[in-house]
């Protein structure tokens, strides 16, 4: 007599309890990290730059009986402006689809997470595009593989004899005896972040504390440590430059190069940093990073539509502040060991 087959006993139906689905974590992006967040109530608007060099100069002079003391001022500059763009995408969950989904499916959730997952690569490509290219900061270094130019290059930090301590330090100095002002945050490409934890320099910076089980790891705590900054960030995330249909091309947003900068935690007035984060929470409904969620009925296509803007500029607002690295990693040159 014949035996069921598997097929006679189970059905194969969705599982309830997990599901795939390429959204990126939270912690892949940095942008909304490197710059501080200013919510502005207003699309557009001036700000002020004050003249580094009018505080910077000593003009105080002894002062003899009944005399006025050394007068001095400072010079404003009124023209510079931001301006939040607005960014808006949707994702359209049509009646059928809605009425005919799994249970493991929640077609109106999973289309919010969808549009904020395209939103916060949106705002990376953006940051990227403003902050790590040549030409934006008043110091920048290219990474090469051989054949260094003082003064306007450096060794690729996967080379294990370049010196990215001492590269680090000596763009710190920089940065502090023109400005007055130390870099404290250092924004990391993946490839970059690989090539320095490996370092045999930083390993052997950080070997000492290691214990029996507990061999010695670099990580980007680590890297803040040594390079004595309050924060080391990792940008991870990936962006697929393919159209719809064609075979992907994914690739790390923010490349092989790295930011040293400035940045206040505190913005206000009076109050330099490298980078503002103008986010419009004056936009009706978006918070204070400029971003709302929208769902509404579009009954000509028998569909809800959900929809996310995000209003913002992300602006150099001081490019001394800044010491750019370029191409500070590179897998694919030949490097010596």
């Amino acid at each position: 007599m014949p035996e069921p087959t598997r097929g006679d006993v189970h059905v194969n139906t969705p599982l309830t309890n997990i599901s795939i689905a390429y959204i990126q974590a939270a912690s892949n992006y940095i942008a909304s990290r490197m710059f501080p967040n200013v919510p502005v109530q207003k699309q557009s608007d001036r700000y002020y730059i004050y003249n580094r060099g009018d505080f910077n100069r000593d003009e105080m002079k002894a002062r003899a009986p009944a005399t006025e003391s050394a007068g001095s001022g400072y010079s404003l500059d009124s023209t510079p402006t931001y301006y939040a763009e607005i960014n808006a995408i949707h994702k359209d969950v049509d009646d059928p689809i809605r009425s005919n989904s799994d249970s493991a499916l929640s077609p109106d959730s999973d289309a919010t997470r969808f549009v904020t997952n395209k939103a916060m690569i949106r705002r990376e490509r953006i940051f990227a595009a403003n902050s790590l290219v040549t030409g934006v900061w008043t110091n920048e270094d290219t990474g090469v593989n051989s054949d260094v130019t003082a003064g306007a290059e450096f060794l690729l930090w996967n080379d294990s004899n370049s010196t990215p301590i001492e590269d680090i330090r000596t763009a710190k100095r920089t940065v502090l005896e023109l400005t007055g002002f130390e870099p404290n945050k250092l924004a990391l490409g993946q490839t970059v972040f690989d090539a320095l934890i490996d370092h045999p320099d930083i390993v052997d910076r950080v070997k000492y504390g290691q214990t029996p089980g507990q061999p010695a790891m670099v990580n980007a705590n680590a890297l803040a440590q040594l390079f004595e900054l309050e924060e080391v960030l990792v940008s991870k995330a990936v962006y697929n430059s393919a159209n719809d249909g064609a075979t992907d091309v994914s690739a790390f947003i923010s490349g092989s190069n790295a930011l040293l900068a400035y940045v206040t935690p505190t913005p206000g007035l009076m109050v330099p940093s490298a980078g503002y984060s103008f986010n419009w929470s004056g936009y009706l409904g978006a918070s204070a990073m400029g971003h709302r969620i929208k769902r509404f009925r579009m009954e000509h296509l028998a569909a809800d539509r959900i929809e996310c803007e995000m209003a913002f500029d992300q602006k150099v607002v001081a490019a001394d502040l800044g010491y750019l690295f370029l191409n500070a990693a590179d897998f694919s040159a030949t490097v010596s060991v």
